[in-house]
């Protein structure tokens, strides 16, 4: 019997005293790290380097990685690692490999001036791009085995929290230590960055620790990947191929065929549905987000302001919205959250059509932020328990990075028009149809929820 009122809450809570929800705050900080690392904050130093703008803006580019994991991710889910494997585990082996590639990657930056070759700055960060990208890849399907279902917004949360506090030191913390030690503030200094990057690939120690501490979730091998390889067996059974080739062929089917099925067969028609959910569920916070910085700007408010209120304090808040979203999972269920967090995502995008109302106004902003971000974190967390639940233990790691992809695909392109209807049509009504952006959203979110039940029922 659940225990109900304030008792029951407080030991919804205690699901944080978990070994393995607490030990995914460290993880989701490996995770985190890298990001702005080679896009924002990299950015910032180029830029400061002198490095022209059309140059800094192509090296962006480099982000797309994390687009285009689910093409490696099979390997990553069935390919083992030579000793590492066997000493570790499916999973920790190919999280510890990223997170070495990780922190050399990031001694190489350190070490490179982009002003004396801006080449090898770029192969740094590429090789950063993609062992984070794998790392992700790993790491998720980890998160997914590690722990029962009930479990999974508790994950969530954990994870995000460490991923954010990550963000916070891979863009402010960097600016902060670069600009401590910079004795010519006036003249661009590579000693400065060097320094800054090289605390930033010794954090990285954090998620090596961690994943040496944790022990492999025990996944028994399934049944389903016997019988996928088996029907790729019969069907190339009358082709005269060398043993070697029929193995490999074998093999690929395994690797990158059968969990795509593997999706489209447990869910049937209902895939289309899920699969559309998972496309549009974050596009009212994406759309709106390519233009919040530019509207800070505009409405006045300072690099300080932004910084503390936006960057610090709003991450704060997406932790918190997080913590409440894995206790929201835990006692409603993740339909219900999902449906929540869709609500007041796209609810709290109008109140920026408010904030456009007042101009530079830091109380108003501070409200707003910490109403946007708060439930951000709820949505976030019941999304990445939802994605976590889609998915086969069988198949984990690719299912999960196909998902993740999917998931910003349509949201980035629509948003990449976001400037163009701003300046036609203006900040209040961009807000406005950020937020009718979230009605298809709550639709598909009781659609996917009434298919669920019915389901469960039968």
């Amino acid at each position: 019997m659940k225990s109900t009122g304030f008792s029951g809450w407080l030991q919804a809570l205690r699901v944080y005293t978990h070994p393995r929800v607490l030990g995914m705050l460290s993880l989701g900080f490996s995770a985190g790290l890298p990001l702005l690392l080679i896009l924002g904050t990299l950015s910032f130093w180029l830029r400061e380097a002198g490095i022209d703008r059309t140059t800094i803006g192509h090296l962006s580019w480099i982000g797309l990685a994390y687009s285009f994991k689910w093409l490696w991710s099979p390997l990553v889910d069935r390919l083992s690692l030579p000793l590492l494997t066997h000493l570790l585990g499916r999973r920790r082996a190919w999280l510890l490999l990223s997170q070495i590639i990780i922190t050399a990657a990031l001694v190489g930056m350190a070490s490179t001036d982009p002003v004396v070759n801006l080449t090898q700055m770029v192969f740094f960060a590429l090789a950063v791009a993609f062992a984070s990208a794998t790392q992700d890849i790993a790491l998720d399907a980890y998160r997914i085995e590690a722990v029962a279902a009930e479990l999974q917004g508790a994950m969530a949360a954990t994870y995000q929290a460490g991923y954010r506090v990550a963000m916070i030191l891979a863009s402010a913390g960097v600016l902060w230590i670069a600009a401590a030690v910079d004795l010519s503030a006036d003249v661009y200094d590579h000693a400065p960055w060097r320094f800054a990057y090289l605390v930033m690939a010794a954090s990285m120690a954090v998620g090596i620790i961690s994943t040496l501490i944790i022990r492999e979730p025990d996944v028994p091998y399934s049944k389903l990947i016997s019988e996928n390889e088996a029907i790729a067996q019969q069907a190339i059974a009358h082709w005269n191929l060398p043993p070697r080739i029929r193995v490999m062929l074998i093999w690929l089917y395994g690797a990158l065929i059968a969990p795509f099925r593997d999706f489209i067969v447990r869910h049937g028609r209902q895939a289309l549905l899920i699969l559309g959910l998972i496309a549009i569920y974050r596009i009212s916070d994406v759309v709106m987000g390519v233009m919040s910085n530019p509207f800070y700007v505009d409405m006045g408010y300072s690099k300080d302001e932004v910084a503390t209120i936006s960057k610090v304090y709003g991450v704060i808040m997406t932790i918190v919205g997080a913590a409440i979203g894995g206790v929201l999972t835990l006692k409603i269920g993740i339909m219900r959250t999902l449906f929540l967090g869709a609500v007041l995502s796209a609810a709290t995008n109008l109140l920026f059509v408010w904030l456009a109302g007042r101009g530079h106004d830091v109380s108003g902003l501070i409200f707003t932020i910490s109403a946007d971000n708060l439930s951000a974190g709820i949505a976030s967390c019941a999304f990445i328990a939802y994605l976590s639940g889609l998915t086969n233990s069988a198949y984990s790691a690719t299912q999960y990075a196909l998902f993740s992809s999917v998931m910003l695909l349509l949201p980035k392109f629509i948003a990449g028009f976001s400037g163009q209807f701003v300046d036609a049509y203006g900040y209040e009504n961009f807000f406005i149809a950020t937020a009718l952006l979230g009605f298809p959203v709550l639709i598909l979110v009781w659609l996917a929820g009434q298919a669920k039940f019915a389901t469960s029922a039968k």
